[in-house]
């Protein structure tokens, strides 16, 4: 049974060193995933492998069926999962390229299904969400970046925008006046759903480009594809790393 999975972000349809066993389409109550889960070996251990976006990178940030793919996640038995995502920098240390683990995240996202906790109750349910990231796991994230000589932050907040769309730079003035220091559009309600079904979540994030109004100009997805290729090779070499540690 595998311990591990990944769901993979923007720029992370597949796992090119992922030896694949099997995938299986999945179904929950909640609806269906973003697409099969993949099944192989990475560092000698089996883990799962979702793309968050679909397999096309076809399905948005708010349209993503975040429930049933946590939920698909928990029936494979595993315990930790990694979300790989791209994010934009704020502050000035947070340059394309670089990976961060954040620590903390404000939600800034609304209308997205954002608990498993609301029919057919026996009782009110409220889970602590002070520390939103397994510890545990962002220090294994963190060693296996140190083995691996990859820079990395170690700490940061993720604001979590609703999208699809960019952000303004005065939204982004406003994100770091409320101490954010990266954003993204998918850091929840994924973090907090894991949370509830008592799995130990962490956030891989690569920083695509300089948020609104902290680079030179516009922002162009041609930069951020710059960025992301050579971000998420940083990404598979991190996680070649890493499973060998768990």
């Amino acid at each position: 049974m595998p311990e591990l999975a990944i769901i993979g972000g923007t720029g992370l349809t597949s796992l090119h060193n992922l030896h694949i066993v099997r995938r299986e389409v999945v179904h929950t109550p909640y609806g269906e995933p973003s697409g099969p889960l993949t099944y192989g070996e990475l560092g000698g251990k089996e883990v799962v492998f979702l793309p968050r976006h679909g397999s096309g990178h076809n399905i948005p940030p708010h349209r993503i069926n975040y429930r049933a793919n946590i939920s698909a996640l928990k029936e494979t038995g595993v315990t930790k999962v990694i979300a790989v995502a791209a994010v934009g920098g704020i502050r000035t240390d947070m340059v394309p390229g670089r990976l961060v683990v954040p620590d903390q995240i404000i939600d800034y996202t609304w209308s997205r299904a954002n608990t498993f906790f609301e029919d057919g109750l026996t009782h009110v349910t409220h889970v602590d969400f002070t520390y939103p990231y397994g510890n545990d796991l962002r220090d294994l994230i963190i060693k296996a970046a140190k083995a691996a000589r990859l820079d990395i932050a170690e700490e940061g907040t993720y604001g979590a925008t609703q999208g699809p769309r960019l952000e303004t730079a005065a939204e982004i003035n406003r994100l770091e006046s409320d101490g954010c220091t990266i954003v993204g559009m998918t850091g929840m309600p994924e973090a907090v759903l894991a949370r509830e079904l008592d799995l130990s979540y962490a956030t891989c994030a690569v920083i695509a480009n300089m948020a609104a109004g902290r680079g030179d100009g516009v922002i162009t997805m041609r930069q951020i594809e710059q960025h992301l290729k050579s971000g998420m090779e940083n990404v598979r070499t991190l996680l070649e790393h890493l499973v060998p540690l768990l």
